[in-house]
């Protein structure tokens, strides 16, 4: 077994550990708890759940829920700003694995004997 504190420093590097109760997450983005239900009910993130039941949040999902407000407070709906946020994630994984596959193919390939 690691030693404990590597496995807590591996913890705390992780962005998708469910670090962050509902009110501490409230707090951080300075919303309310009902802002992050609803961005849940909006299917934009969804929170893991604590083995009392409780609403966990990690830190890739905060960054979400942030980008997700910067659109509410600019008068965007919330069900429009969910969307946005949706699909500006998809876009940002698409153009990594589009970059991926261009070095991929860049690469010399290794000359095989026929």
């Amino acid at each position: 077994m690691p030693p404990r504190s590597t496995r807590t420093a591996d913890i705390l590097d992780d962005d998708d550990y469910p670090a962050y109760t509902m009110g501490r997450a409230a707090e951080m983005l300075g919303t309310t708890p009902a802002f992050l239900r609803a961005l849940g009910e909006h299917r934009l993130i969804t929170p893991l759940r604590s083995e009392g039941g409780h609403r966990r949040y990690s830190r890739y999902q905060l960054r979400i829920a942030a980008r997700a407000r910067e659109l509410v407070d600019q008068g965007t709906p919330i069900e429009a700003a969910c969307r946005i946020v949706i699909l500006e994630d998809q876009l940002e994984e698409a153009q990594r694995i589009n970059e991926q596959l261009r070095a991929q193919a860049t690469q010399p390939q290794p000359k095989t004997s026929a």
